[in-house]
C-alpha cells in the first residue's frame, strides 16, 4: 500500500499505544504517515467510549474528519477503538461516513481492514474479539516525546465495578509475558527512551493470570541500561501489597509515584461500586506507602454523585480527602453507563448536586495542592526537561512526581544549555497550586 495515513487518537494512554502500533504497521506496509488530515487518503479515528463526554468527543471527531472527504483528499474513514467496539452497529447505521470498523482486540489487523475497504463495496467490520491480545512485540511509532513511552503490560479488566463498562469493551484481564515486556522496554531504551510508563486497566493485578507479579516485572525492568525512570499507573488499592511497595522502595529508577483511583471513601458506597476494599484498608496502605517511599506522590481519582450517595456519604468522602491530603486528585461526576449495574440503580443523583459536590472537592484539593507545593520550596528535584515556554521565558519539565499529560510542570531558569530529554537538578523557589518554579543547580 502507498496511501497517506492520518490518525486521531482519543482517550487513555492504552488507546494511544494501540494507535502507535497501527501507525507502525501501516508504515511497514508502505504507507506515509501525515499530520495534516487534509492530505490523507485514509483517516483513522481511534475512539474512546468510556463515559458520555468521551463518546461525544469521539463522535464529533469522526464527523470532523468526515468533512475531509469533501474538503480534502480522504477516500476512507476508519473507526477503531472503544466506541467502535461497543457501538459498531450504531456507527454503521448512524454514521454512513465511516467506511470500516476495527475493534479493541484486533488493532493489529489495520492493514488488512484498509485493504479490504478499498477492495470491496461492503464495509469491513472486525469486532467482538475483546479477549484477544496480539502476540509478540509489535512495532510502534511513538506519539509521545522521544524520551518517554508508555508500555501496556496487560489489557482488559476482571474487577466488574458496577459503574464501569471497560470489561464489556476491553474483555477479561490478560497479562503480557515478562520477557515480551522486557524486550519492548529494551528496544525503546535503545531508541533513546529514558522514561517508561507502565499502564493497564489495573497494573497491580499484573501477572496473576500467568504466574507472575508486578514486583517481579519491576525487578527485571530496572536492569535495562538507558531507562532512568520507571513510572506505574493505575494501582488498585485492594491489590497493592507490601512486597510491591518494598520493591519500589529499593530501586531508585522506580518513581515513587502512586496513581491509585480510590473513587470513594464511604464503605457503603464502595460496596455499591463493587470495590473490594474499605476506607480503613485504604488509609492503612496509604500510611505504609508514605512510610516506605521517600517523597511519595499519591495521585487519585474520585467519583461524586454515585447512585445513593447521600450528604452523609459525601461528608465521609470530603473528610477522607481532607485527611489524606493527596498530592494530585481528579474528580468526576458519575456518568450513567448503559449496560452497567449502576445504571439501573433507582436512586440516581441530580446533575446539579453532582456538580456542586465536584466543585467543593476541587476547591478543597486546590488548597491542599498549594500547601503541599509550597512545602517543596527550598528543595532540589530531579527534572526531566521537556521544552521552553516563551511566555514565561523559562524552560519547563517534569519531576518524578509529575506524569506525562496529567500533572503539573516545573519551570526553571538556567544559564546552561539544556535539551528535551535531559534530566537535571532544579532548586524550587516558588509554587502555585499545580506548578513549581526554580533554578537549575549543579
Amino acid at each position: 500500500m502507498n496511501y497517506k495515513i492520518g490518525l486521531v487518537s482519543l482517550g487513555c494512554a492504552k488507546n494511544r499505544t494501540d494507535s502507535e502500533i497501527m501507525l507502525a504497521l501501516l508504515a511497514d506496509a508502505g504507507c506515509e504517515i501525515v499530520s495534516d488530515p487534509a492530505v490523507a487518503d485514509v483517516i483513522i479515528v481511534n475512539t474512546c467510549g468510556f463515559i458520555d463526554p468521551a463518546k461525544q468527543e469521539s463522535i464529533d471527531a469522526i464527523l470532523d474528519m468526515a468533512r475531509y472527504k469533501e474538503e480534502g483528499n480522504c477516500k476512507k474513514l476508519i473507526a477503531t477503538g472503544c466506541l467502535a467496539e461497543r457501538y459498531s452497529s450504531d456507527i454503521l447505521s448512524e454514521l454512513p461516513e465511516v467506511d470500516a470498523i476495527l475493534g479493541t482486540g484486533d488493532y493489529d489487523k489495520i492493514v488488512q481492514v484498509i485493504e479490504a475497504s478499498f477492495r470491496d463495496a461492503a464495509k469491513p467490520v472486525i469486532c467482538g474479539n475483546i479477549d484477544r491480545t496480539p502476540e509478540g512485540t509489535l512495532p510502534r511509532v511513538l506519539l509521545t516525546p522521544p524520551y518517554t513511552a508508555y508500555i501496556k503490560i496487560a489489557d482488559g479488566c476482571d474487577n466488574r465495578c458496577t459503574y464501569c463498562a471497560i470489561p464489556m469493551i476491553r474483555g477479561r484481564f490478560r497479562s503480557r509475558p515478562i520477557a515480551e515486556i522486557y524486550d519492548e522496554a529494551k528496544s525503546l531504551a535503545e531508541s533513546g527512551v529514558k522514561e517508561i510508563i507502565l499502564i493497564a486497566q489495573d497494573t497491580t493485578r499484573y501477572g496473576l493470570d500467568i504466574g507472575a507479579t508486578l514486583a517481579g516485572l519491576l525487578d527485571e525492568l530496572v536492569k535495562i541500561e538507558g531507562i532512568e525512570w520507571i513510572r506505574v499507573h493505575y494501582f488498585y488499592s485492594e491489590a497493592i501489597t507490601k512486597e510491591l511497595i518494598d520493591t519500589m522502595a529499593k530501586h531508585d529508577k522506580i518513581c515513587n509515584y502512586i496513581d491509585m483511583p480510590v473513587q470513594h471513601a464511604d464503605n457503603y458506597i464502595l460496596r455499591r461500586m463493587a470495590r473490594r476494599t474499605s476506607r480503613e484498608e485504604m488509609e492503612e496502605k496509604i500510611a505504609y506507602m508514605r512510610e516506605k517511599l521517600k517523597n511519595c506522590c499519591i495521585r487519585t481519582s474520585i467519583i461524586v454523585g454515585f447512585p445513593g450517595e447521600t450528604e452523609e456519604h459525601f461528608a465521609v468522602l470530603r473528610d477522607f480527602v481532607e485527611r489524606m491530603r493527596f498530592d494530585r486528585m481528579g474528580v468526576f461526576a458519575y456518568s450513567r453507563e448503559e449496560g452497567t449495574p449502576a445504571a439501573e440503580f433507582p436512586d440516581q443523583i441530580d446533575d446539579d448536586i453532582k456538580q456542586e459536590r465536584l466543585d467543593e472537592l476541587m476547591r478543597l484539593q486546590q488548597q491542599i495542592s498549594l500547601e503541599l507545593n509550597r512545602e517543596k520550596i527550598g528543595s532540589v528535584l530531579d527534572v526531566l526537561v521537556e521544552g521552553y515556554d516563551s511566555e514565561s521565558c523559562l524552560f519547563y519539565g517534569r519531576s518524578r512526581a509529575d506524569s506525562l499529560d496529567v500533572d503539573g510542570n516545573v519551570f526553571f531558569g538556567t544559564e546552561d544549555e539544556v535539551s528535551p530529554g535531559d534530566i537535571i537538578r532544579v532548586k524550587i523557589l516558588d509554587a502555585s497550586e499545580y506548578d513549581l518554579t526554580g533554578m537549575r543547580v549543579d
